[in-house]
């Protein structure tokens, strides 16, 4: 079996065309040019919420709970959707060494959005990279004219295992840590494909992560593509997360009658720990297929009550930081073009989501209404 394939990421954070120009001799040929290790201070690795756990393993879930979800959910977790890697510096220009194991690309993703890194600069998108046919990118980019400090972030891929071996930057540049988020603690998504992000182009593009763009707020993702079926040691796994709220977004995957039977038991075991944090419960979006199909139109409808009736009898019972959220209020029947396949988001419907579920988030966190 080959050893694993080696992805050596240049990326420009300024260069608007994404063409490396004359630099000059490269970051690798410059015995002073500074590396880093990842983890290492001040550099954080956000959206992992067991990585003190277990790193340097890029990956959702701890060791600890391997025996306890399905080999399915487990495998998922080696991929680590929503994860970012945060600093500051005043580099001119960055470079990246990771490893990427099993590149591939499935029929209805882009490489990138599945293998490759997200780069953003000051809460702007500047670049992407990805493995080629033979897992390999060797590139160079400059990162701008002068020395300033900037806000970097890269977002890791939504569907591939990696690890990242060492970051480099120019010779004495400075390194601090990255500026604190609007709240000290994540907000935690649990759900399935359409939460890990598929079919997002970008790695940057999941709702998630857009959400986290644009409230300035820490996420974790644990979406698991066709394995988010509420089991009860998922469940307590997502509890043991301090968070500023929690989204269960699980209803594509598990049948009308799962989705009944494990809804409560998995609210219950996050309010046993985290009584008073806000669940914001989501409905079924629009698929195209209800249209010409009575049945599968009959099961959306059937999770949608199902969703709405549970959290309207745990708020008539005095639980009142539970709410629902109609997932048509993410993606509607007028906007089936943001769906790549009938059923996962493309970026358009990704931006649509997010656009849909902001408000409900903003009003469960008391965060100000978003200006026009």
């Amino acid at each position: 079996m080959a050893g694993p394939s080696v992805m050596t990421l240049w990326l420009a954070l300024t260069s608007p065309c994404g063409v490396s120009g004359a630099l000059g001799a490269s970051l690798w040929e410059i015995p002073e040019a500074r590396s880093v290790r990842v983890p290492s201070d001040p550099i954080q690795v956000a959206g992992l919420g067991w990585f003190a756990e277990d790193a340097p393993v890029l990956r959702r879930l701890p060791e600890r709970v391997k025996d306890r979800v399905s080999p399915a959910v487990w495998g998922l977790a080696q991929h680590p959707s929503g994860a970012r890697v945060r600093f500051r510096t005043d580099s001119t220009r960055l470079g990246l060494v990771a490893k990427n194991p099993d590149a591939s690309t499935m029929h209805h993703m882009t490489s990138v959005g599945q293998n490759g890194f997200d780069l953003y600069v000051d809460g702007q998108y500047r670049n992407s990279a990805w493995p080629d046919a033979k897992g390999l990118i060797q590139r160079e980019w400059a990162l701008g004219e002068g020395r300033r400090m900037r806000e970097v972030t890269l977002y890791l891929p939504l569907y591939k295992a990696v690890s990242i071996e060492r970051l480099v930057l120019d010779s004495g540049a400075t390194l601090i840590a990255p500026t604190p988020m609007a709240r000290p603690r994540p907000v935690v998504f649990y759900g399935s494909s359409i939460t890990q992000g598929g079919c997002a182009e970008n790695p940057g593009l999941s709702y998630t992560a857009i959400l986290g763009r644009s409230l300035n707020l820490d996420f974790i993702n644990l979406g698991f593509s066709g394995a988010g079926l509420g089991e009860p040691a998922v469940a307590e796994a997502v509890a043991e997360i301090d968070a500023e709220a929690f989204v269960l977004d699980y209803w594509a995957n598990p049948s009308p009658e799962v989705y009944r039977e494990t809804l409560p038991g998995f609210v219950n075991a996050l309010r046993r720990r985290h009584p008073r944090t806000p669940i914001l419960v989501t409905g079924p979006f629009w698929f195209p297929a209800e249209a010409g199909s009575a049945a599968i139109h009959a099961q959306q409808e059937s999770k949608r009550k199902t969703a709405r009736d549970f959290v309207a009898a745990r708020r008539k019972a005095g639980d009142r930081e539970i709410v629902f959220v109609d997932g048509l209020e993410m993606l509607s029947r007028s906007q089936g073009s943001g769906l790549v396949d009938g059923v996962h988001p493309n970026s358009l419907g990704f931006h649509w989501c997010a656009n849909g579920l902001e408000p409900q988030l903003r009003r469960a966190l008391k965060l100000p209404s978003k200006r026009r």
